[in-house]
């Protein structure tokens, strides 16, 4: 076999690892804003820095994080103009952002590098997933475009792009396919920096430097041009452009010279005598050449040509490539350009064919958006289209286009290309389990310990950290070629019981493959009672090998809670032992065990060497009977749930047709609520003779999974036996009534902040199995029976709201998650009237990820009505909706008072209408009196008269309109247009999810990250103070503000929420909320601790500035700082870690955080004073 030994030059890394290599090597500044998927980049790069890592230069690159990806663009052209050689690393909606700079970068001839991990806009819909619609979107900036197909060419082409950019003084956008490359881990070759030296034109560099902006020798770019020189001066550039594919050409040459790895402009592989081929690029091309090879056999002349340098577009390299013999050419693009005669590189390669006279008919297709499948029955499929007799001019493939029929059908790609060498492995975890970093360590020991080629892809859902994860892993003596997802498994691992009924687990298993499941059901009698029939059914069909191991059990014996991702991987080892050295891996896991978690101390090493060696003798073989072939199907579902949500859950979403879907991207309400996900290893239990009725354990809950009812003595009485309940406290109608909370069993997330806020101790955290099937029939009696009671306690205070149905629930949010709780409280105060606008991040993944959609409506078919735009424009996005309500509600009340004026008005609906105006500004009398217009109107609805104020009913009540989103879009990236609308006088809320740090990307500093707290891109501690939001927004003095705490004070957030909504102008609230990023010693569970600490120690004060109270507009709700700042910091990692990292600058820096938090608190209460 080919040794992989890392010591030989071969490592295991992803894409963007690589990309991140070659740009390190040649960048003196990298300026980086984090987004999915290439949010590593940057922290990659600057942890190299910080360990001392010299590039090309003799010194360590610079890398600043920047407050949105136009900083970040600007930033670029800002280091290049003044002679620093700079790079970024950008994808989507930022490369978008970038576009004004790339146009002046390339304008100015400055050689920047920007490496793009290609991926979807936003269009109809958010997708983080990757096709070539930003790159596309580009295309005329003037930068040139390099193409790299695999993790091999990331860092190869990686490195030619900087080289050509510094010798052809041109800009270059590197592009990779995002998540397929940059997330993809596999075995590369690596070059070393001092082989790579003797590539780079030194003198293009010194020269460049001499070009820099400098008093010393000044000149001035970036003039205002007039008519008479911009067209010329334009065309200037011309000959950079023409010399660049010679020069991109050149340096393949000589790397392929060093490496052996040869790369051309245009790569053409397959047959000399081909008569047809395609053209594509990314990691298609590389699906796309297999399939030919495969096809070569079965009597095809197919080849394929993969694009490599994209812009300067070279025709004649691209025809020099492409065989004579060609008749039929297949033009595929990852992107979709609405509305033009053809996508882009078929425009390209359609007039290179044109202008060469070759008599050869070009066929355009689509593939591939948004991450979508591209295998070889695709490819062939595509083939096959070209020897048809009428094949299709313009197509689309991968999809079911039942509506404008474009689409090729395909088969099965078992069916397209031989059976794979090596071992090929999928592992369905659960996020958080640690599956993904135990695929990662194993990718690790089998390439770098034990000389494999491996490769390992992950998927993931948008659950966050409790959605689905789908790990995938190649292993083979040879370099890996596919770059598509695993359909012949030869093991197949599930890691969450709950799974086995939600995901087709066997569907990608090869006949006589290994199923292991994590669960307790470790013989065939439990097996049969709790695997699904079509489970076993699949098995059986493919003679599987089926195993369990009770790593649940092994993880909670050895004190390693959740985890069982180590003890799942040495299953994985012990059951591929066959096929690999077990012993020298094994040992290699210890070591990285070892490596791991020495910073947590010998008892958490240990812990996992017990767990390792348990799990070895906890494999446990299962002889099912035959009778498994078949076993009878389940009972139906509803049609909605079986024929569309369901689909997508089960991860079957790429079968659904087109028409299965709305045209504008709009999902319906509340389908969280059908997904019964039963993701919680333990639940609450409710004891009602502890219960104080509180209401707090339904306030706090993230997920709405727990929630008060109130039962009337005869419902009490017709209710199931085991229904407990308590007499209820209060006065009037509720004293005659039966308190019960109820836990929704099947939608707990087990995050335990119910009971963990308890102030009686009345809830207990048990595990699930039994407790679910108790509390199933006594939800659906409260349900179907009892309902909600809102209005029987004041609906602003914590118990009053808790009654009202919460329109936010079962997101997918984190189990413990600090923001859900105030966006839920939101829906209970306001729901029924909301229109949310939310900003891009983790509200909008966790609230409206497709076909999950958390917010609902309550029994009138009233609730939240959401949107959202982009991250950057959420203020202006919400400020337009407020602009937008206003501008109608005030039509539809001129409307209305010339409707009462006129002669022919009926007096009581004219009266009706009188006292709608009168009360249109204030919620209960608008919602109030609007009702009673209606029915004033019911005896008129044939009346041409009336019908403006029927069809503006839906405005009749006064809408609450919010802006939403983290501080990442308030405090950076969106705070230009926050500010901006706080300035107006519109009637416009905005609340602020304050996590600290950029949550959605993995935890990266923000301008609301406190000083000497450790984030990505603060590794050693932020140095400077947070940006202090609210009291910015007080200088406006027209602005409502509130700083609140749900775990502090949660009737001083229900009461700012409350004002802030009654403001008649701008308010902004900014909530804390903890984060998982953060770290918290005690589990996110604890959130809701947490925030009391916060504000106890005055880390986070609590206040209200309400312009409308004069002389004192402020009031500062917070107690002195108890001075225990210290032990509040010790709690979470983000501070801790400084500690052990660097005790000194901790020693500075926390105190400092003190001194400052107690200085902004007596600033606070020094305006609290009169003016």
């Amino acid at each position: 076999m080919e040794n992989t030994d890392s010591s030989n030059g071969y490592k295991i890394m992803d894409g963007c690892t690589a990309a991140a290599y070659a740009a390190y090597a040649f960048s003196d500044v990298a300026t980086v804003y984090p987004i999915t998927p290439v949010a590593e980049m940057g922290d990659t790069a600057g942890r190299w820095a910080s360990g001392g890592i010299k590039n090309l230069f003799g010194q360590t690159m610079v890398v600043k994080e920047m407050e949105s990806e136009l900083g970040a663009a600007g930033a670029v052209h800002g280091a290049l103009a003044a002679g620093a050689l700079a790079t970024t690393f950008t994808a989507s909606q930022g490369l978008i952002l970038m576009i004004p700079n790339m146009y002046k970068i390339a304008g100015e001839l400055l050689p920047a590098v920007f490496h793009v991990g290609t991926r979807s806009l936003a269009a109809h819909a958010l997708s983080i997933f990757g096709d070539h619609q930003d790159a596309m979107a580009c295309r005329a900036t003037g930068f040139s475009f390099l193409v790299s197909s695999t993790v091999q060419e990331a860092q190869d082409l990686g490195m030619v792009a900087h080289l050509a950019a510094i010798s052809g003084s041109l800009p270059v956008c590197h592009m990779f396919d995002g998540w397929r490359t940059s997330n993809q881990m596999a075995t590369i070759r690596t070059i070393p920096y001092e082989q790579v030296r003797p590539l780079l034109d030194t003198e293009a560099v010194r020269r460049f430097r001499q070009r820099a902006m400098n008093p010393e020798h000044p000149d001035l770019r970036g003039s205002a041009q007039n008519p008479d020189v911009y067209f010329q001066n334009r065309e200037a550039a011309n000959r950079y452009y023409d010399a660049f594919p010679a020069i991109v050409s050149g340096y393949m040459e000589r790397l392929g010279e060093l490496t052996g790895r040869r790369y051309r402009l245009f790569d053409y592989c397959g047959p000399a005598d081909a008569d047809m081929a395609v053209v594509v690029m990314g990691s298609a091309g590389e699906v796309a050449e297999q399939t030919a090879a495969m096809l070569e056999a079965k009597g095809y002349k197919a080849g394929v040509v993969k694009v490599r340098l994209y812009r300067p577009f070279c025709a004649q390299a691209l025809m020099e490539a492409l065989p004579n013999t060609v008749r039929r050419l297949t033009v595929l693009d990852r992107t979709k350009e609405p509305g033009a005669g053809g996508e882009p590189l078929f425009k390209d390669v359609a007039a290179a064919v044109l202008a060469s006279g070759r008599p050869v008919e070009v066929y355009g297709g689509r593939y591939g958006l948004s991450s979508k499948e591209f295998d070889p029955a695709m490819a062939k499929a595509v083939f096959d289209n070209m020897r048809s007799g009428t094949p299709k001019r313009e197509f689309t493939v991968g999809i079911d286009d039942d509506v404008t029929h474009l689409s090729l059908p395909f088969g099965n790609t078992a069916e397209c290309v031989p059976e794979q060498e090596g071992v090929q492995a999928r592992f369905y975890g659960f996020g958080s389990d640690g599956t993904v970093g135990a695929t990662r360590q194993a990718a690790r020991v089998l390439s770098d310990t034990l000389g494999y080629h491996v490769q390992a892809f992950f998927e993931y859902s948008a659950k966050k950290s409790g959605g689905y994860t789908i790990s995938q892993l190649r292993v083979a003596r040879q370099p890996i070629k596919a770059e598509y997802g695993i359909e012949q498994a030869d093991y197949v691992a599930c890691h969450k019981d709950r799974y086995v009924k939600q995901y087709p687990l066997a569907r990608y298993l090869r006949h006589g493959g290994i199923f292991v499941l994590n669960s307790a059901w470790g013989t065939v009698s439990l097996m049969e009672r709790h695997l699904p029939a079509r489970l076993r059914r699949e098995l059986a069909a493919k003679g599987a090998r089926l195993y369990n191991v009770d790593a649940a059990a092994i993880a909670a014996a050895t004190g390693l809670g959740a985890r069982v991702n180590m003890i799942m991987e040495v299953a994985f080892l012990h059951l591929m032992r066959d096929r690999f050295d077990f012993d020298k891996a094994l040992a290699a896991l210890k070591q990285e065990i070892t490596a791991a978690y020495r910073h947590e101390g010998n008892e958490m090493v240990e812990r996992n060497m017990r767990a390792i060696e348990m799990a070895q003798k906890a494999v446990t073989a299962i002889d099912y009977p035959a009778s498994w072939a078949s076993a009878a199907p389940e009972e139906g579902r509803p049609a909605f749930v079986r024929d569309v949500a369901d689909v997508c859950n089960r991860l079957e979403g790429d079968s659904l047709p087109v028409s299965a879907l709305v045209p504008d991207g709009k999902m319906p309400m509340g389908t969280t609520a059908w997904e019964k996900r039963r993701i919680a290893l333990s639940i609450p239990r409710w004891d009602p003779d502890k219960c104080i009725e509180c209401a707090l354990c339904s306030l706090v809950c993230p997920h709405a999974a727990i929630r008060p009812f109130l039962l009337t003595a005869g419902q009490k009485e017709k209710a199931p036996e085991s229904l407990s309940a308590r007499p209820a406290k209060g006065t009037g109608r509720i004293a005659s009534m039966m308190w019960r909370i109820q836990v929704f069993a099947e939608d707990c997330t087990g995050c335990g902040s119910c009971a963990a806020v308890c102030p009686g101790r009345a809830l207990e955290m048990v595990l699930p199995h039994d407790e679910t099937e108790t509390q199933i029939p006594l939800l659906a009696y409260l349900q179907e029976h009892v309902g909600y009671n809102p209005g029987l306690l004041p609906r602003f205070t914590v118990r009053g709201s808790q009654l009202y149905q919460p329109l936010l629930e079962f997101s997918g949010a984190c189990g413990g998650c600090g923001e859900t709780p105030y966006v839920k409280l939101l829906t209970q105060l306001f729901g029924e009237r909301m229109l949310i606008a939310n900003a891009t991040g983790c509200s909008s993944i966790w609230g409206a990820n497709f076909p999950s959609n958390a917010y609902c409506t309550n029994n009138r078919g009233h609730g939240p009505a959401w949107g959202n735009s982009l991250f950057e424009d959420n203020a202006e996005y919400g400020y337009g909706m407020a602009v937008a309500v206003e501008s109608r509600r005030e039509l539809l009340a001129e409307t209305a008072a010339a409707i009462a004026a006129h002669k022919d008005c009926d007096k009581g609906v004219a009266a009706a209408i009188n006292g709608w105006l009168a009360a249109r500004s204030d919620a209960d009398g608008s919602a109030g009196k609007g009702e009673a217009l209606m029915q004033a109107l019911k005896p008129f609805e044939s009346n041409c008269l009336y019908r403006p104020l029927l069809e503006g009913a839906d405005l009749l009540v006064k809408k609450s309109v919010w802006a939403i989103g983290g501080d990442g879009w308030a405090y950076d990236i969106g705070f230009a247009g926050l500010d901006h609308v706080l300035a107006r006088r519109t009637d416009l809320n905005l609340l602020v999810m304050d996590t600290e740090c950029y949550s959605n990307t993995g935890g990266q500093m923000s301008k609301a990250t406190p000083i000497g707290a450790v984030a990505r891109y603060a590794a050693d501690g932020k140095r400077t103070y947070k940006k202090d939001l609210g009291r910015m927004m007080m200088t406006y003095g027209n602005v409502y503000v509130a700083s609140i705490s749900l775990g502090a004070d949660p009737q001083q957030a229900v009461t700012a929420l409350k004002e802030a909504e009654s403001y008649p102008g701008p308010s902004l609230v900014i909530a804390y909320c903890p984060c998982i990023n953060h770290g918290i010693r005690g589990g996110m569970g604890n959130a809701m601790a947490e925030e009391r600490k916060a504000v106890l120690t005055g880390y986070w004060p609590l206040y209200r500035y309400n312009p409308l109270n004069t002389p004192s507009p402020l009031t500062v709700d917070s107690k002195t700082p108890d001075g225990r700042m210290a032990d509040f910091l010790d709690g979470e990692d983000r501070y801790a870690d400084l500690r052990m990292l660097d005790p000194k600058e901790a020693a500075v820096l926390q105190p400092e955080l003190e001194r400052r938090s107690t200085q902004i608190y007596d600033i606070l209460k020094n305006m609290e004073k009169p003016v």
